[in-house]
């Protein structure tokens, strides 16, 4: 299998260089670049057109260009707006989901949202990266399970138009599982998953919507119904860090021979 050409980017340099060794090990990526700063993130992806960029939330970056707090989130629209042959996996370590609706508000293909923990299980960074490069979406099940368990707090009751039983299935879809994965965590039946993961599909809000993926749009759906997040949002300012940045940027070995 043909490794998938990532860009990474992430401001504090011994986090980058440890991801990028993990990434690398695996044997199933190449990191073409590796920089600390939404300016250079956007140029990389630019220049390289990587299969995936990997980016931390928050780094240095032009304020005419990233909003501060959100400054991979805003690469990440930037890159989807202008490449869309590039998926994008943002790692936070905010766990509220209005980080991950502002992420996904023009759609879900191609974007993945994960806690920042995830990176020490390879499997499942690989698995959103490998998800993304193919169109698919990720939303971390923790940002999922916060949001729900405040709507019961809030809400009392879930809305009318989801079952209990949806709302397990939505729960699953959350972790990425197939229809299959699915049923063997609730112990139900294939054809029963399928129906309700159709009954979930045919709600209002995601009857037309051919451009997202749609599993990932019906968590999306669901919870922006509970927590409506302003396309203006102002993340807040990240602190002053004093970490040393540096560049790594892949570049082509050079072919020797008889001249």
């Amino acid at each position: 299998m043909a490794e998938l050409r990532v860009v990474l980017a992430e401001d504090h340099y011994l986090v980058r260089e440890g991801t990028r060794r993990l990434l690398e090990t695996s044997g199933e990526i190449e990191v073409v670049a590796a920089v600390g700063a939404a300016d250079e993130l956007l140029d990389a992806a630019g220049r390289l057109r990587p299969d995936v960029v990997v980016t931390d939330i928050r780094m240095p970056g032009s304020a005419d260009l990233v909003r501060p707090g959100m400054e991979g989130i805003d690469a990440a629209h930037r890159i989807r707006a202008t490449s869309r042959d590039i998926g994008v996996v943002v790692l936070s370590q905010f766990s509220d989901a209005m980080f991950a609706l502002d992420l996904f508000r023009d759609g879900t293909e191609g974007r993945a949202y994960l806690l920042k923990d995830r990176v020490g299980d390879i499997d499942e960074l690989l698995g959103a990266i490998r998800s993304v490069a193919g169109g698919g979406s990720v939303i971390d099940p923790k940002v999922v399970e916060g949001l729900l368990a405040k709507r019961g707090v809030r809400g009392g009751p879930p809305p009318a138009e989801l079952t209990p039983k949806e709302l397990d299935v939505l729960r699953e879809m959350a972790h990425g599982l197939s229809n299959g994965g699915i049923a063997r965590a609730l112990h139900l039946s294939v054809s029963a998953i399928e129906k309700h993961v159709n009954s979930i599909f045919m709600k209002p809000a995601l009857e037309n919507s051919p451009d997202t993926h749609r599993r990932v749009a019906a968590v999306i759906t669901y919870l922006s119904s509970a927590r409506t997040l302003s396309p203006r949002f102002q993340g807040p300012a990240p602190p002053p860090t004093t970490t040393a940045r540096s560049t790594f940027e892949r570049r082509p070995r050079r072919r020797t021979g008889p001249s």
